[in-house]
């Protein structure tokens, strides 16, 4: 089930740039270059991202009209503006705030937190292949034919969950570690490989033929939902 996001940004170029990233990973957004209409449209989404500096009104008054229609959805703002006294004024209407330039994943994770505080969940389970599922409000992987919880390590954990960040988009290996080590990545190290590994060892049913964790070889992997 996809999360729907109101964004509200009028340079094209980050409007797109942003947009194209958060669809990659299951979001649905609406995006509007400026305010006019936002009011009406706030109730349809389950969160807000506003930029401050916009044409006619500014984002602070955007915001507070926002947050007036809808006050359950959350706001995060979404700026290059970084004084106190900014934060300050964005803060008392807006949930979070994020300054540019910023990264994608930071985004992601931010949003994932605002949705989960505002009480907007989706226990609608997620199905890895014909053996496993993901219940996303818990972050909990399960066996599907007997209930059963699945543990993983931290690592594993944090690699399925970027996988699934990214659905159906082949990822390569430096890019894997970079994101969930948060280091840079050295050429040879197999230890990517070795946790992958040890990943389909819980998940898949033939984990020498893997089909949900998919090996594309000389380029990265994939997970397809």
């Amino acid at each position: 089930m996809k999360r729907n996001i109101l964004y509200i940004e009028d340079n094209e170029k980050i409007g797109s740039w942003v947009k194209e990233e958060l669809e990659q990973r299951g979001f649905s957004v609406q995006w509007l270059l400026s305010g006019d209409g936002a009011e009406k449209e706030v109730n349809q989404h389950e969160i807000v991202i506003l930029d401050i500096m916009l044409p006619g009104l500014d984002g602070f008054t955007v915001g507070k009209r926002l947050k007036k229609a809808a006050p359950a959805v959350p706001i995060l703002l979404l700026t290059a503006r970084t004084s106190i006294d900014d934060k300050v004024e964005g803060l008392q209407f807006a949930d979070d705030y994020l300054t540019k330039p910023f990264h994608t994943e930071e985004l992601v994770a931010r949003l994932e937190v605002l949705i989960r505080r505002s009480g907007v969940t989706h226990s609608e389970r997620i199905s890895l292949g014909n053996d496993i599922e993901l219940d996303p409000e818990v972050q909990m992987v399960f066996d599907k034919h007997t209930g059963e919880e699945i543990i993983l390590t931290g690592k594993q954990h944090q690699i399925l969950m970027y996988f699934l960040r990214h659905p159906n988009q082949v990822l390569p290996k430096e890019q894997i570690y970079e994101a969930v080590w948060e280091e840079a990545f050295i050429t040879g190290d197999k230890t990517l490989m070795v946790h992958i590994h040890r990943l389909r060892q819980k998940l898949e049913r033939h984990p020498d033929s893997p089909e949900i964790i998919e090996t594309l070889k000389g380029i990265g992997y994939r997970v397809k939902l």
